[in-house]
């Protein structure tokens, strides 16, 4: 558990575990807007190191333990100059960028900024368009946020991104009574990153210059985000891309499937 400052009141927290041999990769892991390393260190991290490999997660200013001057602006030009600033910073060896949602999105465009060769990238259900509905998506949770805080974000949203086996086991953790609806405050990290990066973000990658072994793993029971049509014409546009889909995963694969995504990346670092 380390920290990168980056400004009296502005820094990263991160957890870096070296590879243990050149044969290794490091696998680097981009958030999802409204999570945190501990999405990556459950389980994932750990089965990853077990097999020799390093692991690099952090949080992106607003997150956990990842702090922020009050009038910045936490838009997707902050995360990637963020990112880029820590890899050159540790160096990683053989970085494979691993994104989750809109953090491969993040990890796209740290590689396409040259922030150090890549040996590789994984997008896990990041291939989207921009258009209407993605725009409403992201207005409605900013919305839901304001209103009741990251408990109704789950209460309302869980149910259409996890798999059905997840829903089943963790159902009695949410949809409490009384419930827990406290607003997020407009200077909270989650509400800012959700109000810029969530919204702001520009969707639209030249994808033909993902010039690196491209891992691309959907759920198929995202019932919010995935668009089969925008996914497979999307990744035609990857020279060197390689597809997954998980007919048992929604959109959170590392709480909902970890151990199949662990396989799938140990694979995958072989290849590359």
């Amino acid at each position: 558990m380390s920290f990168l400052s980056l400004g009296p009141s502005d820094g990263l927290y991160y957890e870096y575990v070296q590879a243990s041999s050149k044969t290794c990769v490091t696998f680097v892991f981009f958030n999802a807007i409204t999570s945190d390393t501990t999405a990556w260190e459950a389980e994932i991290g750990p089965k990853l190191r077990e097999q020799g490999h390093g692991t690099l997660s952090f949080n992106y200013r607003g997150q956990t333990d990842s702090p922020f001057s009050p009038d910045l602006t936490l838009d997707e030009k902050l995360i990637i100059d963020d990112a880029i600033a820590l890899l050159r910073n540790l160096q990683p060896q053989n970085p494979v960028l691993v994104g989750l949602s809109i953090g491969g999105l993040f990890a796209a465009k740290t590689h396409l900024a040259g922030a150090i060769p890549g040996s590789g990238l994984v997008l896990i259900n990041t291939l989207r368009q921009d258009g209407p509905r993605l725009r409403w998506i992201g207005d409605a949770l900013v919305r839901a946020v304001s209103v009741g805080g990251l408990g109704l974000f789950r209460d309302l949203f869980l149910p259409l991104l996890m798999n059905e086996e997840w829903q089943q086991q963790n159902r009695q953790s949410f949809l409490k009574e009384p419930p827990d609806y406290t607003p997020l405050a407009k200077n909270h990290g989650h509400y800012k990153l959700l109000s810029a990066a969530g919204r702001s973000s520009d969707w639209d990658l030249p994808y033909e210059q993902l010039d690196l072994p491209t891992l691309i793993i959907t759920g198929l029971q995202d019932h919010v985000f995935l668009e089969r049509d925008v996914v497979e014409r999307l990744s035609r546009r990857i020279p060197k891309m390689k597809r997954v889909d998980c007919d048992e995963a929604g959109h959170l694969l590392p709480a909902e499937i970890p151990e199949r995504l662990v396989s799938e990346l140990v694979v995958f670092a072989k290849e590359v």
